[in-house]
């Protein structure tokens, strides 16, 4: 009787020491998820992004922990300035895949009037490489400093869309395609160091994948997004489906389409010019 019971007492100490291996072992597999960059990796383009961006998406869509610290408005020198702060360096320092939206608001923040006169009036996208070359410098030693901070982070970089359509669509695809291809310059410069998620070729419906605002996704597109990045992470073996969990339906910003009509307006305009320039140049 007395082996009895303590064969008893010994199964279940097993046991429990069991159940709790496997707990630890259930934390340790939950992955960490971290959102860096502009008004893209934010979701700018909703007005519940907390719940419905990309980002969220492809947490809830994998069971990751998530962080978000995008910030509307920021270019590589703000992102880099970030990664010095104490809470985003600890967010980086914890997360097991990190997610980049960045490089838009080099352009768009810049002399974007001066950019597009040069393309689409001379011809000239030389002011748009010099752009590109400045966030090439920038972007590098953002993975420097995030691979200081964590070694053994997956960085995923998107390539940027181009949400504009008619003549601004083709000046604006002018500068969207060398910076894309300094991304991907970079991803094979480097190889190991990023991995590129192709958000370009995803976004081409104007009319739906584009917020009204004409610059950011929309609910459709944020989901697009995410299906991107899902179909990385099963590529990488850091995820199991590539079919986006929406947990919460994202809400389109609302806004007068007047908005978008000065961009055309201008992108019109300068088209006209760039007939005389041809003929009189």
């Amino acid at each position: 009787m007395k082996r009895i019971r303590l064969t008893a007492v010994i199964l279940s100490v097993v046991m429990l020491l069991c159940a709790f291996n496997f707990g630890a072992f259930a934390q340790e597999e939950k992955l960490s998820y971290l959102v860096l960059g502009d008004s893209i990796g934010y979701g700018s383009g909703l007005r519940n992004s907390k719940e419905a961006c990309y980002g969220k998406i492809v947490a809830d869509t994998n069971g990751y922990d998530y962080a978000n610290d995008a910030i509307p408005g920021h270019t590589t020198q703000n992102l880099l300035s970030r990664l010095e702060e104490k809470e985003v360096a600890s967010h980086v320092k914890q997360a097991d895949i990190i997610s980049i939206s960045i490089g838009g608001n080099n352009f768009l923040l810049g002399n974007m009037a001066g950019l597009l006169f040069d393309v689409m009036v001379k011809g000239d996208d030389s002011a748009a490489r010099a752009t590109v070359d400045n966030f090439y410098k920038d972007f590098d030693k953002i993975i420097k400093k995030i691979k200081s901070l964590n070694p053994d982070a997956v960085i995923l970089m998107q390539t940027l869309y181009n949400p504009q359509t008619g003549y601004i669509g083709e000046a604006y695809q002018v500068s969207i395609d060398i910076l894309n291809e300094a991304i991907l310059r970079y991803a094979q410069e480097n190889e190991g160091a990023i991995e590129t998620v192709d958000v370009a070729s995803r976004l081409k419906d104007s009319g739906r994948d584009f917020a009204a605002d004409g610059i950011h996704p929309s609910v459709q597109g944020n989901e697009k997004i995410a299906a991107a990045v899902l179909e990385k992470l099963v590529e990488l073996g850091l995820g199991k489906t590539a079919v986006p969990v929406i947990t919460a339906k994202g809400e389109d910003v609302v806004m007068p389409p007047v908005f978008t009509l000065p961009l055309k307006f201008y992108g019109t305009l300068l088209h006209i010019i760039s007939l005389f320039y041809g003929i009189f140049a």
